[in-house]
């Protein structure tokens, strides 16, 4: 049944994937179910799950609090075109937990979030161009696949696209700046301010923390000069804590944008931030003739299911203990992983923040883009390849994300096989 639906797969689907990412061929499956941290492929093999749907499921697969509010809201029908209840008391907490929170406009996708969000920026500026950091995911839209993903460092602020179809006229919209340097950062800033709508970070940059300092001068330089600064919270948001990375490094942005976290695994992300640049997206100033009005709109935004999910997850991660569970299972997963390393003399070192890690087989210190590009990528995908024969799924080369549903065996079988996995590789 397997290898017939992989077959299938690679006959009608593009790639035989769903987006960018492919399994490796010698452990591709097709999964059939999950439940809490496991998921099953349709031959019945259990997996612990380190993708979580890129990332959506912090309260694992199958939460019963998430099925019985979809199961709810599904029986009152799927979409209105008009706002519900689900989705004016999401807006609600979602506004209330957000640091920067005033005004929300929800989306279907996180692509879409941060698209928005650049427009109302540059609505609200009367400027064009946004400045990005080299290595930063912002989605797939044409202004952020520009410096994602060089294999060497950019001419900056020179934006390069990371793929065919994207207008060059896009690439000078966008000016690119290595990540954690805040001196040059600041210069760019300073030197084009009359320019730049729109500073938009990752503020924990994939994996890669923010050096003390660097997104206080982000936020400083911004305000000097009227720029909105757009905190890409898609991962980050009520993850990191509840107020998500602004809460966790202690610097507030302008705009936030979430996903993931929010969604309860469903499409629903949103724009969150001040009601002066959100409200450039209030289609009444359409109707007024302004010249300040931004369409940010979509047949399924604020989804009522979406909704109801994203509200039972939330509600779960209000529970007191949360976060310190969500820390706990992760430093514990992080230690294990980098005392394996040691203990088989290679080089490898696990970066992240809470519930995100990535290993990378490197011992030489990483705060960008291209500090990433000295690890070992190939050793990295054998070790990953290993692991999933073993019964742990994970992104190979990618990040590793953690939920409450999993338990301290998940990590202890996690580790054993991590190491089974690395000598059988060494």
């Amino acid at each position: 049944m397997l290898q017939s639906l992989l077959d299938k797969a690679d006959r009608y689907l593009v790639g035989g994937c769903l987006g960018s990412f492919r399994m490796p061929d010698e452990v591709a499956t097709v999964i059939a179910r999950g439940e809490g941290s496991k998921v099953f492929d349709v031959e019945g093999r259990e997996y612990i799950d380190y993708i979580l749907g890129s990332g959506p499921m912090i309260l694992g697969h199958a939460h019963p609090a998430v099925v019985d509010a979809v199961q709810q809201q599904a029986a009152l029908g799927s979409t209105y075109y008009l706002p519900s209840a689900p989705t004016i008391k999401l807006a609600e907490r979602v506004v209330e937990g957000a640091p920067c929170g005033e005004r929300i406009r929800f989306v279907s996708s996180g692509t879409e979030a941060t698209f928005a969000a650049l427009r109302m920026a540059r609505a609200h500026t009367g400027r064009d161009k946004i400045l990005k950091f080299e290595g930063g995911w912002h989605g797939g839209h044409d202004y952020a696949q520009q410096g994602t993903t060089p294999t060497e460092p950019a001419d900056y602020p020179q934006a390069v696209a990371d793929c065919a179809g994207i207008p060059s006229a896009v690439g000078t919209s966008v000016l690119v700046s290595p990540f954690n340097d805040a001196a040059a950062a600041v210069h760019l800033i300073d030197t084009r301010a009359d320019e730049i709508a729109a500073v938009i970070v990752e503020p924990l940059q994939r994996t890669v923390r923010p050096l003390p300092g660097f997104l206080e001068a982000l936020r400083e330089a911004t305000q000097r000069h009227g720029i909105a600064l757009i905190f890409d919270e898609i991962v980050t948001g009520f993850r990191l804590a509840w107020g998500g990375a602004q809460e966790r490094y202690g610097v507030v942005p302008d705009v936030a944008t979430y996903g993931k976290t929010i969604s309860g695994g469903y499409p629903i992300a949103a724009v969150c931030g001040r009601a002066d640049i959100l409200d450039c997206a209030d289609p009444r100033r359409k109707a007024q003739g302004r010249d300040d009005y931004a369409f940010v709109s979509g047949t399924v935004n604020g989804n009522p299911i979406g909704a109801a999910a994203g509200l039972a997850c939330l509600d779960e991660l209000a529970k007191d203990g949360v976060y310190a569970r969500l820390y706990e299972v992760s430093d514990r997963l992080r230690e294990g992983l980098e005392a394996i390393g040691k203990e088989a003399g290679v080089a490898l070192q696990v970066l992240g923040d809470g519930p995100v890690l990535q290993p990378f087989f490197t011992d030489a210190p990483i705060l960008n883009h291209v500090d990433s590009l000295a690890a070992d990528t190939a050793m990295a995908r054998k070790w990953n390849v290993e692991m999933i024969r073993r019964g742990i799924l994970c992104n190979p080369g990618g990040k590793l994300y953690l939920s409450l549903a999993h338990s301290d065996d998940d990590v202890d079988r996690t580790l054993q096989v991590a190491r089974e996995a690395l000598a059988a590789v060494a």
